[in-house]
Formats: structure tokens, C-alpha cells, sequence
């Protein structure tokens, strides 16, 4: 769940020092966050590329896929990959929400679109900017979470970066495979997260103390963070598969997000 940095209504910073804590704010709640939940996410992405029921891997339960990755691979392969989420979260939660508040303050500028609908606007079009700068350090991530070696016979995250650029280059094959995805996941995502927190929190009165404030913008941001991962994860499953590791070594089966799209509705529907 984000966090959401607001400017008070009677700041008494100038601009410049109000968009430099803007920027620090959403970095280190970017830090704290990856340090965190990274085990979750890692165990996440093992279930999206996982293959069908003959997979010898396949993970049948969230406590399954913990067993077995610590009996296999050790404690840390939790942490596999962590370090490019680590030096991407503080820019890219800073982006988050200093583009936010621009975003928002250049549709306001046109004086013709409601500010419900402004405050969706701009955190769609933060989540596409985000998704940019996002996406060569995600498949860097994808590529060290998906490796099932022990920790340790793991290569680092400098030398799977330089096989990607190698092999593959800078393009939608290389450090930008994924792409369309990833802007679907974080504008989806931002659209829906920034849109909901920020109208439903107009519409709730302030609480009386500073204590139930805090719970009450806690409350309204898990929601907000619940529903926008909901919506969102057909974005990120499709992700994982396009950067993760093909069915058939060599042999690319999921290029775009259509294409994986169509794929995974003749599976399950």
C-alpha cells in the first residue's frame, strides 16, 4: 500500500522546498515498503510464472512455495533481487508523487474538468511516467526472483543487468521487454489508487483527534491500495510472464499483453 503525501492547505513552505519533501517523503515510504513486503513479492511472481500442473516446480500453496524455496534455495533467496526494486523505489515513488501533484495542478489549469475526474487523470498519467522509469530495474527483478539457484551461486544484479543489455540490448526484447504491461499496471493502478483515496477521503469527515486522523487516512488508503491491486493484476501476471522466463527455452511465447491476454483467457475461461 502507498503512502499518500499531501500539502496542507495553509503551507507555510515555499514551492521548491514543498517538491523537495514531496520527492523525500515518497522515497522513503518507497524504501520501507520494498524493504518489507520484497519476500511476498518474490513468492508473488513465482506463482505467476509457474507452469501448468506437469511443472515439477509448481508451487501448490503460499506456504508450499515458502517451504520449498527455503528448503532449496536458503533464508535469503527471499531476498533474491532485491536490490534493483531498492534503487528504483525511492526515485520512483518520488516520481510518483511529485508528477501526481504537477499532473494535477496542469488539469486544474484548464478549468473544464470536474476535480473528481482530475484527481484519476493525474494519477493515471503518474503511473504511465512512473511505469518508464520503472521498467528496465522490473525486468532485471523478474530475471533474480525467477532463478531458483541458492542465493549465493546466484549471479549479481550488475552482471544479470549486463547479460540482459548483451543478449537482448536496450529494446522491447532487452531492458524495455514488458513495456506495454508495465505502463498498464502502474497507470491502472495509480488511476485507481490516487482517484478513490483522494475523493473518498473528501467525502469522510475529519476525525477529532490526531490519532483516529491517521487511522482514517490508514483505512481509506488499504482499500484504495486493495481495490487498485484488484483491478490491476491482469497487468502484472501479464508482466511477469513476458519478462520472466519462456515455457520452451528459446522460444518466446509471450511478447505482448494482448498476446498473453488471449492466452491466458483460453486457459481459464
Amino acid at each position: 500500500m502507498a503512502a499518500v503525501v499531501e500539502p496542507s492547505s495553509g503551507s507555510r513552505h515555499s514551492p521548491m522546498k514543498l517538491h523537495f519533501m514531496q520527492f523525500a517523503a515518497g522515497g522513503c515510504a518507497g524504501f520501507v515498503e520494498v524493504s518489507l513486503m520484497h519476500p511476498l513479492d518474490l513468492m508473488k511472481t513465482r506463482f505467476q510464472i509457474q507452469r501448468g500442473p506437469d511443472d515439477p516446480n509448481r508451487y501448490t500453496s503460499l506456504a508450499d512455495c515458502f517451504k520449498k524455496m527455503y528448503r532449496n534455495e536458503g533464508a535469503l533467496s527471499f531476498y533474491k533481487g532485491i536490490l534493483p526494486p531498492l534503487m528504483a523505489e525511492t526515485p520512483k515513488r518520488a516520481v510518483k508523487f511529485f508528477t501526481f501533484e504537477r499532473y494535477k495542478e496542469m488539469f486544474a489549469s484548464f478549468q473544464i474538468i470536474p476535480y473528481s475526474s482530475i484527481l484519476y487523470l493525474a494519477g493515471l498519467c503518474s503511473g504511465l511516467t512512473e511505469a518508464v522509469i520503472i521498467n528496465p530495474f522490473e525486468v532485471v527483478k523478474v530475471k533474480l526472483q525467477a532463478d531458483r539457484h541458492a542465493f549465493k551461486e546466484q549471479g549479481s544484479t550488475i552482471a544479470t543487468a549486463r547479460e540482459i543489455i548483451r543478449n537482448d540490448g536496450f529494446g522491447r526484447r532487452g531492458l524495455n521487454k514488458g513495456l506495454t504491461s508495465t505502463l498498464g499496471r502502474h497507470g491502472v493502478f495509480n488511476m485507481i489508487y490516487f482517484g478513490f483515496y483522494h475523493n473518498v477521503r473528501d467525502l469522510i469527515p475529519q476525525a477529532e483527534t490526531h490519532s483516529l486522523e491517521i487511522g482514517r487516512k490508514l483505512l481509506i488508503g488499504f482499500v484504495s491500495g486493495t481495490i487498485a491491486s484488484c483491478v490491476n493484476i491482469p497487468f502484472d501476471v501479464a508482466k511477469s510472464r513476458i519478462q520472466g522466463p519462456q515455457p520452451v527455452p528459446g522460444e518466446i511465447k509471450y511478447r505482448t499483453f494482448s498476446a498473453e491476454f488471449v492466452s491466458f483467457c483460453k486457459i481459464y475461461i
